[in-house]
């Protein structure tokens, strides 16, 4: 078996292409240009395993030659510029982007392989503001910024595909979910880098905007194993991948904190870093996920960041 990975160089790319390697599937990695990193899959030791291919999702006649030429059961479309806080700033190359490079692999299925399988990653981001919590796979989409916004429009594209077309395309609604892989300009990774650049002295304080927000999070080498049931499944569908509870960025902060022994005046909030329009609470529920593909999560969060901040600092950080 064959299975195509767009963002590749990305966290859960990285880890997708690992689960998939050990159930003895053919990856193929796409990358944008061949300057990409791909560390991440360096640090797994499974980088000389994949096949990376440059490819531009935005030409659709590119998608075909690769779905002619590799003839792929899966692809796992992951690639998107995936900051909310950057999709204000560039709210057109945003949605163009995501909008565009999805359909565009819609569209090379359809007309050259309509047996491949797709695999879509979309977002909570996309439920926005709600009345009511948990969020569930039909509670009503209610984007807040230009990226919730993308992918909600991606959504609907994979859903309509799959009525229309009669193909197998899914969608995984994946809350936040972390790993060291993450990139430092990710919540996690930037509160456990500073708070080790506070630790050791090389910085005085760690700034921050809202922390009284708070999110559901997960361990993102648990959740890849969720996008490959949904790919197993005889009829396509969309799930919430979720911890199904949410928890502070401040609890967060204070935890990372007290494993390193840092005196909480540490912390500054500058409303430089408060977005335009925030949640203020989201959390899933899981069970769709739980009873139809057989996933299980049970982690805590707590026992993520300590999981996070050990591996990162015995394998990344430069003291």
């Amino acid at each position: 078996m064959k299975a195509i990975i767009t963002g590749i160089s990305g966290q859960d790319g990285a880890y997708l292409a690992k689960e998939l390697l050990g159930k003895n599937i053919q990856v193929i990695g796409v990358v944008r240009d061949p300057s990409s990193s791909l560390a991440g899959m360096d640090y797994l030791g499974i980088a000389n395993d994949v096949d990376v291919v440059e490819l531009n999702l935005e030409n659709v006649s590119e998608i075909n030659k690769l779905i002619n030429a590799k003839q792929p059961d899966y692809i796992f479309n992951l690639a998107a510029q995936s900051s909310v806080a950057e999709s204000f700033n560039n709210p057109h190359s945003t949605i163009l982007f995501n909008l565009h490079s999805t359909l565009n692999i819609l569209e090379g299925i359809r007309s050259s392989n309509p047996s491949t399988r797709l695999y879509q990653a979309t977002s909570s981001e996309m439920y926005g503001s709600v009345n009511q919590l948990p969020i569930c796979e039909n509670t009503l989409l209610n984007p807040q910024s230009p990226y919730a916004i993308s992918k909600s429009s991606c959504h609907h594209l994979v859903r309509n595909y799959r009525e229309s077309y009669n193909l197998h395309v899914s969608s995984g609604i994946l809350f936040n979910h972390e790993s060291v892989l993450r990139r430092e300009r990710f919540f996690i990774m930037k509160i456990i880098k500073s708070a080790l650049d506070i630790h050791y002295g090389k910085l005085e304080y760690l700034e921050v905007g809202n922390i009284d927000i708070k999110r559901d999070f997960g361990y993102a080498p648990h959740y890849v194993k969720a996008m490959v049931k949904m790919m197993e499944m005889d009829a396509p569908d969309d799930y919430i991948i979720c911890s199904g509870k949410s928890v502070s960025l401040r609890s967060i902060i204070h935890h990372v904190f007290h494993l390193l022994e840092i005196d909480l005046d540490r912390i500054r909030i500058n409303k430089k870093y408060f977005r335009p329009s925030e949640i203020l609470d989201i959390y899933g529920d899981n069970t769709k996920a739980k009873n139809k593909l057989g996933w299980e999560y049970q982690m805590d969060f707590k026992d993520v960041v300590e999981e996070i901040l050990v591996e990162y600092q015995n394998n990344f950080y430069h003291v």
